[in-house]
């Protein structure tokens, strides 16, 4: 092997550890995120003031993994100037850790209500409603993820489909809150504040599925031009300050 085929051989090998490293900050982001929506919702349902202070915390790790995954992904485009293939991979996983990072700032917020709900004893029947609409967010994030790694824009297809389900779940949980508000005015406070967490699961949901069109525009180089099903028929929109 001639002394430039050695060179172009490392300086691919060495490109491609790059990659690897980045999206490997992106799974453990990924898996952190993961981790926090399980504990917020654990500490919802169990009214576990203390884990759900240490998830409030645990939103820092994060954000700076983000900042991480955000810089080596300029830091390559600066240096390698990739194209085709490589420069989406960077584009999407620079897309995902986005995503990620606002789902984060969801689960910190749901924690943040868990903490205001811990001295409540009503609607507690409704909090099983919404620990099933984490359950299959929060397998959406995990399989997002997977579909990334794996490239299988089929599965990522799917996953956008399931966002419907997270929709409906959602609209079942805002009228059986209405309901309970329009019974029983001491409802009221603690029905505002579950429905701000089921307003979070639903956004997290949006977010999977945009991890899952990630993978769909890295496969075939373009983003889904249809629009994702959608079952939000409630009337407002709700924003929270992060």
């Amino acid at each position: 092997m001639t002394q430039d085929a050695m060179k172009d051989k490392h300086i691919v090998r060495s490109f491609d550890q790059e990659l690897e490293s980045v999206q490997a900050h992106l799974m453990r982001m990924g898996g952190l995120v993961e981790n926090c929506l399980s504990d917020a919702i654990r500490a919802l349902c169990d009214k576990d003031v203390e884990l759900a202070a240490r998830t409030v915390k645990a939103d820092r790790a994060i954000d700076e993994l983000e900042e991480m995954v955000k810089n080596d992904s300029a830091n390559i485009i600066a240096r390698r100037a990739p194209t085709a293939i490589d420069l989406r991979v960077i584009l999407a996983t620079f897309t995902i850790a986005n995503q990620l990072e606002r789902s984060g700032d969801h689960a910190k917020n749901i924690a943040k209500r868990a903490v205001t709900l811990a001295d409540s004893a009503s609607l507690d029947e409704v909090k099983s409603a919404i620990a099933r609409q984490a359950q299959l967010v929060q397998s959406m994030i995990a399989d997002a993820l997977d579909c990334f790694i794996q490239r299988d824009a089929d599965k990522a297809q799917a996953i956008r489909e399931r966002d419907a389900d997270v929709d409906a779940m959602y609209n079942n949980v805002f009228r059986a809150l209405l309901t309970h508000m329009m019974e029983n005015p001491g409802n009221i406070t603690p029905g505002m504040h579950l429905h701000f967490v089921a307003k979070n699961l639903e956004r997290i949901g949006d977010h999977a599925t945009g991890i899952a069109e990630q993978t769909i525009y890295l496969v075939s180089g373009q983003l889904p031009d249809d629009d994702r099903p959608r079952l939000d028929k409630t009337p407002t929109e709700t924003t929270e300050v992060l």
